[in-house]
């Protein structure tokens, strides 16, 4: 059972992101052949390894509209700034942003820092306040979730702000468009979640 915390309004108002100090961490194999149902239950599966887009599947999931809290837009220039290698393939100079990702009525359901290219961030994100799925799907514009990396692992700081003890999965992924990459983003899941996907991981007895 998931410990439940006191979640903090201030979490994550420095000008640092924060990645999850993993315990294990899986690369596009691992995402293309999918993971033992121990490891990670096959519900949790579909929302971290599809290439669907989260802010609807957390909608699906709730009931409830998906909305964003902006806690950070920074320009980052052309530092690496600690984000998975394929940042390099976002040209620069680029713009961080952080967001919550949570229910209407106020339940945090994720965190999410993505990477762009600061002179169009405005040209998909003319709405700062609206998930990323839905600025992109009022644009009409195509595009291709290409999911690169897990991670099972701790943040102190994410366990604050979700009120939910860890450890936490998360991914991060490339968005394509015209067969070009244009933002890289990193997502962490809340365990809140198991509300609605049931546990993370299946126990012998429930695989049969």
């Amino acid at each position: 059972m998931t410990a439940i915390i006191q979640p903090t309004d201030n979490a994550l108002r420095s000008t640092a992101w924060y990645a999850l100090n993993p315990i294990w961490q899986g690369d596009e194999k691992a995402v293309q052949q999918g993971l033992p149902h121990s490891q990670l239950a096959p519900a949790w599966q579909i929302l971290l390894l599809g290439d669907g887009s989260p802010t609807r599947h957390l909608q699906l999931l709730t009931g409830e509209p998906t909305e964003v809290d902006v806690i950070d837009m920074s320009p980052i220039g052309m530092a690496p700034d600690n984000a998975p290698p394929q940042i390099q393939v976002v040209p620069g100079p680029r713009l961080r942003r952080q967001v919550w990702l949570r229910t209407a009525s106020g339940q945090r359901l994720a965190y999410a820092t993505s990477w762009w290219e600061a002179s169009h961030v405005d040209d998909y994100l003319q709405n700062k306040s609206l998930p990323i799925w839905l600025s992109l799907t009022r644009l009409r514009t195509e595009l291709y979730r290409d999911v690169q990396g897990l991670y099972y692992g701790h943040s102190p700081e994410l366990e604050r702000a979700f009120g939910q003890s860890g450890p936490f999965w998360g991914r991060h992924y490339l968005f394509w468009h015209h067969g070009q990459p244009f933002t890289l983003i990193y997502e962490v899941f809340s365990p809140y979640l198991q509300k609605y996907l049931g546990s993370m991981h299946l126990e012998e007895s429930d695989r049969g």
